[in-house]
């Protein structure tokens, strides 16, 4: 086949997908918010089956339903009829998929489904099918045609499928008011878990790994205290021992250009008393927020009477993955 031709036949099928995809949009009706509200009230968990390809779909619908506050789990039907239903409780709620609706595997569960009093949703290419007949609610996901030039590999059909997983999934999350934090406990080993969930105080330097100087420490000193604590900045604490100022490698480069004596200038002549601060129960982002608002490396962790409680860099950002 020729490049032109290549192109051709994709672009066929994603029209052929654009348009069952679009073809949904007027089929969302009682039947949908039935099936919403099913879910809503379920006390169990939802359990979603289905057997080849549209198994595949019904694995991912699971997951996205139990990543944005439904929980739910894939059970294999055909697993189902050989003991695996036992994971099903009364309290639960069984979405099933199937294009045809007469899949054997998943009507085999039926009679026990109903013995248990389970209630049922289904997504079928057929509403006049068993399945669908047997549901609370059926969501009708019939397509015209598979982009399968054969019409055999399911193809639009399961695309359809998918989509109205994810707009079920959707509505689930609005209707229980979902929030990008409790989005985050669900990724905790994401990126986005990371961002939503890891505070400044879980990776600031503390205690005694903290840099700190009094106010009338030479210059000379302080750069001893920054060496050591290797943080590129030093606090510095009044007679009082409360927190006054900080001094850094900014700082210093200032010292450098007046010329002054690092040996008998003191810190406090030359510290920044107005510096940039963060709570120690901030989010980790935010710290990387202000950092690169402000094109600075370092920030003083307060806690909540604003004494000093550590230290937090940009490269403990970056290690974190915050950034």
């Amino acid at each position: 086949m020729s490049p032109e031709r290549l192109i051709s036949s994709a672009r066929h099928t994603i029209r052929l997908e654009a348009d069952a995809v679009t073809a949904l949009l007027d089929r969302l009706n009682g039947t949908f918010t039935r099936a919403c509200r099913i879910i809503l009230d379920c006390g169990g968990r939802v359990v979603v089956m289905g057997m080849g390809k549209s198994g595949h779909i019904a694995n991912k619908v699971a997951a996205t339903l139990a990543s944005t506050g439904t929980p739910a789990y894939f059970v294999h039907p055909a697993e189902a009829s050989h003991g695996d239903i036992g994971m099903v409780t009364r309290e639960d709620v069984v979405i099933a998929l199937s294009n045809s609706g007469t899949t054997p595997e998943v009507l085999a569960l039926l009679p026990i489904l109903k013995r248990k009093g389970v209630k049922l949703i289904s997504f079928t290419g057929n509403p006049q099918s068993e399945l669908a007949l047997a549901a609370d609610s059926n969501l009708d996901v019939s397509v015209a045609c598979e982009a399968c030039p054969l019409g055999l590999a399911p193809t639009t059909s399961t695309t359809a499928a998918l989509v109205m997983g994810d707009a079920l999934a959707m509505a689930l999350l609005e209707a229980r008011g979902f929030t990008a934090e409790d989005f985050a406990f669900s990724h905790p080993g994401g990126n986005l878990g990371r961002r939503l969930l890891l505070k400044v105080e879980d990776i600031m330097h503390g205690g005694a790994a903290i840099p700190s100087v009094g106010e009338t420490t030479p210059i000379s000193t302080a750069l001893l205290e920054i060496t050591a604590k290797k943080l590129g900045m030093t606090t510095v604490r009044n007679a009082s021992g409360e927190l006054c100022g900080v001094f850094t490698d900014g700082d210093l480069r200032r010292v450098l250009d007046r010329g002054l004596d690092i040996h008998h200038t003191t810190v406090s002549e030359v510290m920044t008393g107005t510096f940039k601060a963060i709570a120690g129960n901030a989010l980790a982002s935010e710290a990387a927020r202000v950092m690169q608002d402000n094109a600075i490396y370092s920030l003083v962790v307060l806690n909540q009477d604003h004494s000093l409680a550590g230290i937090v860099t940009m490269h403990d950002l970056l290690q974190a993955n915050v950034v």
